[in-house]
């Protein structure tokens, strides 16, 4: 059973992305670029934000919504990475690790998401099996 937002393997995973994000976003001609630089570090600090926030709020319904505005932010990075890929800021391997990234922590917040719809025990918020990990 996850006891914090930190230990939900989705946040895990979300700060992850964060991270390697700035890591390229914070040199070189993409650092030039101002608005896709904002917008793509702002994306992927709101997957974390938003996994953090639906489960501090501690009720199912809004930590369902709050994983799912996540996952649209997740989707968001995805398709700046597309952008800035195509304006030659980022190498084809550096592209396939930050998007292997964020598509992994979109299908950790769609099973995540699954998980408590199914769920009935709405009283806690519980872990998922390993199969999550993916």
């Amino acid at each position: 059973m996850a006891e914090h937002f930190e230990d939900l393997r989705a946040w895990q995973t979300a700060r992850a992305l964060t991270n390697a994000v700035y890591e390229c976003t914070n040199k070189g001609a993409f650092f030039e670029d101002f608005g896709l630089r904002d917008q793509v570090q702002r994306a992927a600090v709101s997957v974390m934000s938003n996994i953090a926030e639906g489960f501090e709020s501690r009720t199912q319904s809004q930590f369902i919504h709050y994983l799912g505005q996540a996952k649209a932010s997740a989707g968001e990075v995805r398709c700046q990475l597309y952008v800035a890929k195509d304006q030659e800021y980022l190498s084809e391997a550096k592209f396939d690790r930050l998007h292997d990234r964020a598509e992994k922590v979109s299908r950790q917040l769609y099973r995540l998401i699954q998980h408590l719809d199914e769920s009935d025990d709405t009283s806690r918020i519980r872990e998922l099996p390993a199969d999550y990990l993916t």
